[in-house]
């Protein structure tokens, strides 16, 4: 299969119908051969219906039903799972991303990038909740992981199936997927495309999700900088922690034994305990973190590094 199109779908049972007649009408063009993977993440209308609805008439569509409610993560990564294209192409259900530009992705993505991402630059949202929230944290995000985009949560985006499969998906990292590529060692580009007004429904995201957001960019943070040598992070902070406890103790051993000093109710006592108490933990956390991560690469066979390409000379 040339190309697979995922779009996760939740309460479209209005957008649903448009929503395939427009990528089937961009798709069908490119004489490629594609597939047009719909997942219901667990829908609260008639979009399961819809889809059984529609999956006789369109010879390309994948329908995938969800037992419940999973979130935007779940149902992207059931998507990848069930695709089979050589290039994955992904896209909100909403009709607010446009499918005409999957083809200048597709352009882009054969120039030999891994990922292309679709930069919403005339965003069709409102200011205070939606545009302003994205911004920081779109600048935020580019920061952290030293990735730069425009726009990080636009899900209009292509990907070669090789990055997808050194993916691993959970909570909500879908809006980190570049970030997370990146780390894979992923080339990475982004064109703007168009941005459509929501015609249907409400939206599914709002200004609460601004948390989530920053929890899950800590996670991309350690897994960026310290994936393979958690030592390096809990380790440090443990050694550091022990020698000021270590130091403030010799502190107050001098005082007592020079001075005289009563330390029963020295406060700075109780630091020097915690302190050095603190810096065990954090060491023996380090160690656990080490053993996690030979166990998560070696029980998977996955390797710490990624090849993009062997070259051999003639006689090899």
């Amino acid at each position: 299969m040339d190309l697979s199109v995922v779009v996760p779908l939740y309460n479209e049972e209005q957008s649903l119908a448009p929503l395939v007649a427009q990528v089937l009408a961009a798709v069908r063009p490119l004489g490629l051969s594609f597939e047009l993977v719909l997942v219901d993440d667990g829908s609260r209308d008639g979009t399961a219906a819809e889809l059984k609805r529609l999956q006789p008439e369109v010879p390309e569509l994948v329908a995938v039903l969800l037992r419940r409610n999973y979130g935007q993560t779940a149902a992207m990564a059931a998507g990848f799972d069930a695709s089979s294209g050589r290039v994955i192409v992904t896209l909100d259900g909403d009709l607010q991303n446009d499918p005409a530009d999957i083809p200048l992705l597709l352009t882009r993505l054969a120039e030999g990038y891994d990922l292309v991402s679709g930069w919403r630059h005339q965003r069709q949202d409102a200011s205070l909740s939606r545009l302003l929230p994205s911004r920081v944290a779109n600048r935020l995000i580019g920061k952290v992981t030293d990735l730069r985009l425009h726009d990080y949560g636009c899900s209009l985006k292509a990907y070669r199936r090789e990055v997808i499969e050194d993916l691993n998906l959970y909570g909500e990292l879908h809006r980190f997927l570049p970030a997370l590529a990146a780390i894979e060692g992923a080339r990475i580009t982004e064109v703007q495309v168009n941005h459509h007004a929501r015609r249907f429904g409400r939206s599914k995201y709002g200004i609460d999700r601004t948390f989530r957001v920053l929890m899950d960019l800590l996670t991309v943070w350690f897994m960026k900088r310290f994936l393979t040598r958690p030592m390096h992070v809990f380790g440090l902070g443990g050694l550091v922690a022990m020698g000021a406890g270590l130091l403030i103790s010799l502190w107050l051993v001098g005082e007592k034994l020079l001075l005289g000093v009563d330390l029963g109710d020295r406060p700075l006592l109780l630091v020097a305990l915690i302190s050095f108490l603190a810096g065990v933990q954090l060491f023996c956390f380090g160690l656990l973190a080490e053993l996690q991560m030979r166990t998560y690469h070696e029980s998977q066979g996955r390797p710490i590094y990624r090849i993009r390409d062997t070259l051999r000379g003639s006689g090899s």
